[in-house]
């Protein structure tokens, strides 16, 4: 029996083994999140049962229509894999109460109805397969559950549901191997983490999986956070989960959404932004009602895939947060180690171009892509590359990566020579201050 540790004690223990445990994590960077469940039968967003108000006993007959093409998981897998992708994550039971595996305490499952089949372990074995590091999305809430609503006011039905979602979690965590990920979704209806019984539960399922991480979502801070369809940088591991059209995380009808689907470039910038700042991008897709990769999905996520064949060092591993730097109007950068990377949306067709507030002068200047030597002058903290080619030499995506390299700090300073917009320092062509 695991022993229960008090908050304080239960926070200080698990921060002690994070940095051993989120090191994979913090090198990977990217990965894809799968929402897969009834609600893509619908095509109207995974929430339709609630939004259009549909009853339980309606919507119950979707399972007995749920049909996941054999192998479905498989196909995911090999786009995240093809994708530059270190993980995924997927949906092993929604908001609406379905269980994609073969569970004892939800009768309401993918091998009682529908496919007769354990999805979860369909998803696991492609994980493994590709080697991609496993992630289990678990709802909270549960609208199916007669105790998913009751729970909230009767102290009884409150501990039958929490009783049953923890075992839905021992079971996930159980029966399939080594699990890294644990994603809570949707605290409701109660309002703590003693409302869940998070403290005691989060021990027990660690202890099944000792090198587990969990998100932030049953009102206990744990490993990482996750901001929702925004990227807001905090101070400690953080993932932004973002949908691929801004519409919804379920399938909807691909002709339509399409329009509003990311393109190569903005999955790209969105990488960037995570990467700078240290956190992760998890980017989903609705798989189609048979399980198939949403077709809009299909060639972005190849050409990020190819990009990052060329420029991963850009993207992947812990990057350097201690010094904000900036590149200029048409670039931004990440900082690992002794290279900052100039990650160019927008390439200049004059042929030079200069980046300012370097104090220290790089010891050589190259194309990330294929180590080009670039030439460049320093003048005391301005940059400027010179005889670039006219076209962007990334022919993938457009975003090109020009790899500054130091010997040692950048000696970065913003607005070096304007001292309104940095406290009132003005430096000298040499870095002193004037």
């Amino acid at each position: 029996m695991t022993k229960l540790l008090c908050k304080e004690d239960y926070l200080n223990e698990i921060a002690q083994s994070r940095d051993r445990r989120m090191a994979w994590w913090r090198e990977a960077r990217f990965g894809m999140f799968i929402h897969y469940g009834l609600y893509s039968q619908i095509g109207r967003n995974e929430w339709a049962m609630v939004l259009e108000n549909i009853p339980v006993k309606e919507y119950e007959h979707l399972a007995d229509t749920f049909a996941p093409a054999p192998g479905a998981p498989r196909e995911w897998a090999k786009l995240a894999k093809r994708a530059g992708m270190k993980y995924m994550v997927m949906t092993t039971r929604h908001h609406e109460g379905f269980s994609l595996w073969d569970s004892q305490a939800n009768p309401y499952n993918s091998v009682n109805f529908g496919p007769r089949r354990d999805l979860v372990r369909e998803f696991v074995d492609a994980c493994r397969e590709f080697d991609l590091r496993i992630g289990f999305y678990s709802s909270l809430m549960d609208w199916h559950h007669p105790d998913g609503w009751r729970c909230a006011f009767d102290s009884e039905a409150r501990r039958r549901f929490n009783r049953y979602i923890e075992d839905l979690n021992t079971e996930l965590l159980t029966n399939y191997g080594k699990i890294d990920i644990l994603w809570f979704d949707v605290a409701r209806p109660m309002e703590t983490a003693e409302g869940w019984n998070s403290l005691a539960m989060n021990q027990r399922l660690r202890a099944l999986q000792p090198d587990i991480i969990i998100n932030d979502r049953s009102y206990l801070p744990e490993d990482f956070s996750t901001p929702e369809e925004h990227i807001t940088p905090v101070d400690h591991d953080w993932e932004a989960c973002m949908t691929f059209n801004g519409i919804s995380w379920g399938y909807v009808d691909s002709t339509q959404s399409a329009p509003y689907a990311y393109n190569a470039q903005r999955i790209l910038k969105m990488l960037n932004t995570c990467a700078k700042n240290g956190g992760n991008l998890l980017l989903n897709i609705g798989p189609t009602p048979d399980g198939g990769v949403p077709p809009e999905a299909v060639a972005p996520l190849s050409t990020v895939g190819d990009w990052l064949q060329a420029n991963g060092r850009a993207a992947y591993g812990p990057m350097t947060k201690e010094a904000k730097m900036y590149g200029n109007g048409g670039s931004d950068i990440t900082h690992a180690g002794q290279s900052v990377f100039l990650w160019y949306w927008l390439w200049p067709a004059t042929g030079e171009m200069s980046v300012g507030g370097y104090m220290n002068a790089p010891k050589a200047v190259r194309l990330l892509q294929d180590g080009s030597p670039i030439e460049f002058t320093h003048d005391g903290h301005r940059i400027t590359l010179k005889n670039l080619p006219k076209a962007p030499p990334d022919q993938t995506a457009g975003v090109t990566v020009v790899e500054l390299v130091f010997d040692g700090d950048p000696g970065y300073v913003f607005a070096s020579r304007y001292p309104q917009l940095h406290g009132g320092k003005a430096y000298e062509t040499d870095g002193r201050i004037a």
